[in-house]
């Protein structure tokens, strides 16, 4: 059987590795200690998906002044700290890598910094390493296309044949923007009850919350099935 996807992109943060609670968690301390009060929920609501430079222009725009370098050492030290003793691979990931037929990249939002962090720490790293595509090397990260557009071209695939793997709106938003299929996961730690619901109103094909299923959901014959995986 032939497969209606030639490439399948993963996000990183909230599919791949497990790390969203820890990340809005770590934000809103940073911030909030630098005159920008703001709550995790907050921060999940908000920024989740998007780029911290893209969040960072936006808290600057509210408090009229620039974030000082203290901040975003800080920001770093702290997330990378919490990473390298906190956070895990999502569950069963392993498992879905080893029966997807079709190549895989990366395209997150995050630096690759971070991700040779998180990624490293969940064994994952060299599973997808080199094809890993932050943000930073696009001028505009979700929830425009550009990032998923630059990972499609790197890994010569036209966009009409790639899915993308995401579990924020910024993210689908992102995918669909590139012509390009979105699965929503909804099994990560920082996903509430309801969420899938979220992914699906954001434009998801479909949404799933064990990354067992994922390849099965790919290898499925038709997209027209809106919702299948949904629990």
């Amino acid at each position: 059987m032939t497969s209606r996807f030639d490439l399948i992109i993963f996000d990183c943060d909230g599919v791949l590795v497990d790390s969203e609670v820890i990340s809005c968690r770590v934000h809103a301390e940073v911030l909030t200690r630098h005159g920008y009060p703001i709550s995790t929920e907050q921060v999940f609501d908000r920024f989740l998906g998007r780029s911290s430079r893209q969040a960072h222009l936006e808290v600057e725009a509210e408090l009229g002044r620039s974030l000082s370098d203290d901040y975003h050492t800080q920001l770093q030290d702290e997330l990378f700290q919490s990473f390298a003793t906190t956070m895990e691979a999502m569950p069963h990931i392993d498992q879905a890598l080893a029966a997807i037929a079709q190549p895989v990249c990366v395209a997150s939002s995050g630096s690759h910094a971070r991700m040779r962090v998180s990624l490293g720490r969940a064994k994952l790293y060299d599973k997808f390493a080199p094809n890993i595509f932050s943000a930073s090397q696009v001028q505009h990260g979700k929830p425009a296309p550009d990032l998923f557009l630059f990972a499609a071209a790197q890994m010569a695939t036209p966009p009409e044949r790639c899915l993308v793997i995401e579990d924020s709106i910024a993210g689908i938003t992102g995918a669909l923007a590139a012509g390009m299929a979105v699965f929503g996961f909804h099994g990560g730690t920082h996903c509430r009850p309801g969420y899938g619901d979220t992914l699906r109103a954001a434009g998801a094909t479909l949404t799933f919350d064990d990354m067992r299923q994922l390849p099965g959901l790919i290898d499925a014959p038709s997209p027209s099935f809106r919702g299948i995986a949904q629990r």
